[in-house]
């Protein structure tokens, strides 16, 4: 799966991927990036 990276401004291979819950209810996949290390989030698709 991959997220969209700020730092990078490029699409990444999202680097351990964890399954959470927004406030709202709906499902998201956050992990970091393996180039730099930020974190990435993606809404949906879980």
């Amino acid at each position: 799966m991959e997220a969209y990276c700020f730092k990078c401004r490029d699409k990444r291979e999202i680097k351990d991927p964890q399954q959470v819950t927004l406030k709202n209810g709906r499902s998201a996949t956050q992990g970091g990036c393996p180039q730099c290390g930020t974190k990435v989030f993606r809404i949906g698709k879980g």
